[in-house]
């Protein structure tokens, strides 16, 4: 991995800050939903490490559904046009859902995406993000359960990519600007 950090500028959330959120985001979760059966959904590919961690905190019965969208393509910024490449294998009417997010940036697919979902007549519907650009966020939204405020920079590592790699970085940075051509991605 020696290589994925030399591209790395700085830290900026570490991996033993990023599992004490993870840790408290799973108490909370677990205290919130006592008694009941959740569904969690993870919007790939990003959310997966973050679900991976958060469920093993969670301590109730549960289930898990992913979601794949595309609203970035190949560039760093979203297009606010989102198409749903992998949609739920579960039906979710009268389920208790907690949609898993990697990071909310503007808002615009997190945006599409519970619409989408509300159609479904979940029971609840509520989010776990474990990072939030509140700075760059255009639509008003609710997310429950949020780790981290971070300001509008390109970030990768803990699930997070820049073409696919860095994901496996077991917490986020920021990249030197030479990995991406010397202009911000984000």
């Amino acid at each position: 991995m020696d290589v994925l950090e030399d591209q790395i500028e700085r830290v900026l959330i570490s991996h033993e800050e990023i599992q004490e959120k993870v840790r408290e985001l799973g108490e909370r979760i677990t205290a919130d939903y006592s008694g009941r059966d959740l569904l969690l959904v993870g919007v790939l590919k990003g959310a997966f490490v973050l679900m991976a961690d958060l469920s093993r905190h969670i301590r109730l019965p549960m289930e898990f559904d992913f979601m794949a969208v595309s609203s970035y393509g190949a560039a760093t910024k979203t297009s606010g046009v989102v198409r749903i490449l992998k949609d739920l294998d579960h039906e979710i009417a009268d389920r208790d859902v907690l949609l898993v997010e990697d990071i909310v940036d503007s808002g615009l697919t997190l945006n599409y995406l519970l619409k989408n979902l509300r159609t479904r007549r979940p029971s609840s519907l509520e989010v776990c993000a474990l990072m939030h650009k509140v700075e760059a966020q255009q639509v008003p939204l609710a997310i429950k359960y949020t780790g981290f405020e971070i300001p509008s920079v390109f970030v990768v590592g803990y699930g997070l990519d820049y073409a696919e790699r860095f994901r496996n970085l077991p917490y986020v940075g920021t990249l030197r600007p030479e990995v991406y051509g010397g202009l911000p991605p984000g």
